[in-house]
């Protein structure tokens, strides 16, 4: 491990830099080039990109049927709930977060717990998908990450103990933290959850050592950014878009577009890349225009936050399609882009640099709302009556007229990460096939209230399965295999050197398939359903696989009919590490 970080240091530009944030300090460089050191995982998505892929080749087609347990370490007492944490690897430790804000170090070799820090949440938290976190940050000597009751907190990665914590807002009006930080150009950028109350959404940028505001910038287009001096004093920064432009009267002001599934950054764009939620109320006959920057993916300019393009994937959505999906960015044609499975049913190829759509295509059966994306100006092509009806021109002015939309709210993707293959050129996407009834209520907002105006039932599609992992082809938008599964895929994807690509189950299982055809070469049952991405590294001449198991998330809370069929799943809290057997 220790070449391997040494190697990189040597090659960056800066190596007085590098050295002076003290010996074994995670560096700025060492996170832009995280996706090609296959002796540690540094960052959410394997690599600032999110590609989630790994050069690492000694586990593979012909061998992982070999595949066994090395460790499994158990998150312990009664908070279980769902575990959607990816695990980060450096210096010998593994850094994982767990339920009700936890986090575990974990010595990579015995799988002993090392320390945990447990956050002290307040009775009145709001999450509104499961007490959920997807992981931390490293940076220098540190381990960063949210909570859920809207505190950044940074730990000593030897001791666990408190370096700095810094309160991000109000819980009480609905805000709360569950992504992994990200890390560029020496900035910590973060994001916020709470799109169901009424929050606005923004990404921040933070000094990683201390926790001090660098920028802010709100993602609902009206509010103001704001810069902060060395004494932290906010200075203005620039209004988001024009305001009332997209956004009637006064909605802007409590307009939602959470940015709760964090963001990837590109090293060669310079750029950071967020995915912004559903605008609030879902009632989107209050709220007539596009309803910038909701429903989007944004570019940002790291150093200041100011946005760079923006891309709106579901203007006036109108069916909580939110949009924070990852945008992922890799080549093709010599280009860079990103990709993107949205909620909605598409998946989108952007320009990476100006955000100019490439190509748009379904990764899903069932697709209501619309009947394409118009290529020439980026827009849906919707469907007439396509949208829940207006509540005020109902019988009794108290529902609207139903519709029947897919895919349901719980998207065609929703938090669970796609990967991307460079060996293949394809993408991985975990898929859901469900539909929902949805109609529109009246609705006025109250601090700490749930803000929705609209009731809803979510229905499977298909008798034979929900869930479906397939391959895409960016290029020609053809699925190129899929693994259908009985129960919704909720837990995301890694693709490998060996030809492989890793994925778990709500039944339990972790599998491994053939990376060209599909084909299912390894499973292990975990004892609780898995959804959470998996990870690989390489310690000494071995290489590693882990995946946190632990059944939760928002299919048991809002799934509807579709919870029904999985509600004998048991829950978990607990990482499995995986070796070849020799």
């Amino acid at each position: 491990m220790q070449k391997t970080i040494m190697g990189l240091l040597l090659a960056s530009t800066s190596v007085g830099a590098a050295f002076a944030a003290g010996a074994g300090a995670v560096t700025s460089q060492m996170l832009d080039k995280g996706a090609a050191d296959t002796s540690t995982v540094l960052s959410f998505g394997m690599g600032t990109q999110g590609q989630r892929y790994s050069p690492l080749a000694q586990i593979n087609t012909k061998n992982v049927g070999k595949l066994v347990p090395a460790w499994s370490l158990s998150f312990g007492g009664e908070k279980q709930r769902g575990q959607e944490s990816q695990p980060l690897i450096y210096n010998g430790k593994m850094f994982v977060t767990a339920s009700y804000s936890r986090i575990f170090a974990v010595d990579l070799k015995t799988g002993a717990k090392l320390w945990k820090y447990e956050h002290r949440l307040p009775d009145g938290i709001m999450p509104c998908c499961d007490v959920v976190n997807r992981g931390a940050a490293l940076y220098d000597n540190l381990v960063i990450f949210g909570t859920l009751d809207a505190y950044l907190v940074a730990l000593d990665q030897d001791t666990g103990k408190v370096v700095w914590k810094e309160k991000v807002d109000d819980y009480a009006a609905g805000y709360s933290m569950t992504a992994a930080p990200l890390i560029a150009k020496g900035l910590l950028l973060t994001g916020v959850s709470g799109g169901e109350f009424g929050i606005v959404g923004r990404v921040e940028a933070r000094n990683p050592k201390t926790g001090e505001l660098v920028w802010t910038r709100p993602t609902v287009e009206g509010h103001m950014g704001h810069r902060y001096d060395k004494d932290g004093n906010a200075v203005d920064n620039g209004i988001s878009g024009t305001t009332n432009k997209s956004w009637p009267g006064e909605l802007w002001k409590t307009g939602g577009a959470s940015t709760w599934m964090g963001g990837t950054y590109d090293a060669s764009t310079g750029l950071a890349y967020f995915g912004t939620g559903n605008p609030a109320p879902w009632n989107s006959h209050l709220r007539p225009g596009d309803n910038l920057f909701s429903s989007s993916t944004v570019a940002l300019d790291v150093e200041t936050g100011q946005i760079k393009w923006s891309y709106q994937n579901t203007p006036n959505d109108a069916w909580d399609f939110d949009g924070a999906n990852e945008f992922v960015t890799f080549d093709m044609d010599g280009k860079r882009y990103g990709g993107k499975a949205d909620r909605n049913g598409f998946f989108y190829v952007n320009d990476a640099r100006t955000g100019k759509l490439q190509n748009a295509f379904p990764y899903v059966k069932k697709i209501t709302w619309a009947t394409g994306i118009d290529l020439a100006t980026g827009r849906p092509k919707y469907t007439p009556d396509g949208r829940p009806g207006d509540p005020t021109k109902g019988e009794d002015g108290k529902k609207g007229k139903t519709v029947f939309a897919a895919p349901a709210f719980l998207g065609a993707k929703n938090q669970m990460p796609m990967a991307y293959s460079p060996q293949t050129k394809l993408f991985y996407v975990p898929a859901n096939e469900w539909g929902m009834d949805i109609w529109n209520e009246p609705i006025s907002y109250k601090k700490g209230g749930a803000y929705l105006g609209a009731g809803f039932t979510i229905k499977p599609l298909f008798e034979d399965y929900i869930g479906a992992l397939r391959a895409l082809d960016p290029k020609t938008g053809k699925i190129v295999w899929e693994v259908k599964n009985n129960a919704p895929l909720w837990g995301g994807a890694m693709a490998t050197g060996g030809g492989l690509v890793f994925y778990g189950t709500p039944e339990g299982y972790l599998k491994a398939l053939d990376a060209k055809s599909g084909k299912e070469l390894w499973k292990f049952q975990t004892g609780s359903g898995v959804v959470a991405p998996p990870v690989t590294w390489q310690d000494g001449d071995t290489q590693y696989v882990a995946v946190v198991s632990g059944w939760g998330g928002a299919v048991p809370l809002w799934g509807g009919e579709v919870a029904k069929k999985v509600n004998f799943l048991e829950q978990g809290g607990s990482v499995w590490v995986f070796k070849l057997v020799k």
